[in-house]
């Protein structure tokens, strides 16, 4: 492989928060085994010791969780010294790491600094609407434990962008949540929430209706392109995407290809997993301490799992904007197989679609 991206899940499902709407502790109560605990320090080098043994050109590390600072900060300095001793053909090796920031430190800060990693922190909004669902485990809010974190983070140079979950609710809020954040990063990523895939479908706890999906992303678009007009550039991962589709380029979100790609989720165990929406145990294609990564893509679980994301509903094909859509994230259909926001991104893409073209001439020069 020229190029290989591994997620590692260094403390499996183990988090020091209690986030009401986590979809990762909905997916471990469904396994046989919720929690794998920390990772042991073989499997760690097993993992690392088969990315540099497959990888041609570059790869990428990521951590993410549960919560990876739980594993303890030795864990990942013996990560990178593991990356050194076997990235013998010297390739491109990228680190990135998401948090939700709550047990940053000095150390940590000047270890990510020191080690170029890239960090993604959750956070929600202000204050009043992070706190709603970013709760530690006594059931308080977060907020100010890590405003403070993220300062720590700027004052070290560690490059971070924040990633934000919106619900039903807080999609009303947008432009309050726009203008807090922006005012923090220029890189945003913002989540739309999904509901367990075991609930009942008619059961929309945190989730957005078509409704709701269509005035989030709206307004979002409106503020996004405002900065813009100033010469203002806020990088929002979906809008880049959009944008760069627009002017020819191919989409890096997998959730634009109109396909899957595999993520090689790394369990604290070994199992490896093609999604990580989908580290449930009908889904494990293998482990690295018995099988390579190219073994585990080539697998039938995998060769299942890509196929059928392929699957697309008859209106797609005739649809004008499926170039932009493609059907969005297999994770985002519903149980026909359609894109659950497919009527709001097409009435979005309806009511700005001249405003989405100006706009992609100025994001290409931004």
């Amino acid at each position: 492989m020229k190029y290989l991206s591994v997620l590692i899940k260094p403390a499996s499902s183990l988090c020091n928060m209690r986030c009401r709407y986590c979809f990762y502790r909905a997916i471990a109560e469904e396994r046989t085994t919720s929690s794998y605990g920390i990772m042991p320090g073989e499997v760690l080098e097993a993992t690392i010791r088969q990315v540099f043994e497959e990888a041609e050109e570059s790869c990428a590390f990521g951590f993410q969780g549960g919560e990876p600072t739980l594993a303890g900060l030795d864990f990942f300095q013996k990560a990178i010294e593991l990356q050194k001793r076997y990235n013998k053909k010297n390739i491109t090796v990228v680190n990135y790491f998401q948090t939700n920031g709550l047990e940053i430190n000095d150390h940590w800060a000047h270890f990510f600094a020191e080690n170029k990693f890239l960090l993604g922190i959750s956070l929600d909004g202000p204050s009043d609407l992070h706190n709603l669902n970013r709760l530690s485990f006594d059931r308080t809010g977060t907020y100010g434990r890590i405003i403070k974190n993220i300062e720590m983070l700027k004052k070290y140079g560690v490059e971070f962008n924040l990633l934000t979950v919106v619900t039903g609710y807080t999609s009303r809020k947008i432009t309050k949540i726009y203008h807090c954040l922006s005012q923090i990063s220029s890189y945003l990523q913002f989540i739309p929430c999904l509901d367990s895939l075991s609930k009942n479908p008619d059961i929309t706890e945190f989730s957005m209706n078509t409704e709701s999906f269509f005035r989030y992303y709206l307004q979002l678009f409106d503020l996004w392109y405002a900065d813009l007009k100033k010469g203002k550039y806020v990088s929002i991962r979906h809008i880049d995407n959009l944008m760069g589709m627009l002017v020819g380029r191919s989409p890096e979100c997998c959730a634009l290809q109109g396909k899957c790609s595999l993520q090689m989720v790394v369990e604290s165990d070994g199992g490896v997993y093609p999604c990580d929406f989908y580290v449930y145990d009908k889904w494990r294609m293998g482990n690295v301490s018995e099988c390579s990564f190219q073994e585990m893509a080539s697998s039938k679980i995998a060769k299942e799992f890509i196929a059928d994301s392929y699957l697309l509903p008859k209106e797609c094909e005739r649809c004008p904007i499926y170039g932009l859509c493609r059907n969005g994230c297999k994770r985002e259909r519903d149980i026909n197989g359609k894109y659950m926001y497919c009527s709001s991104f097409k009435q979005f893409c309806m009511e700005r679609w001249q405003e989405l073209l100006d706009a992609a001439s100025l994001w290409c020069n931004h």
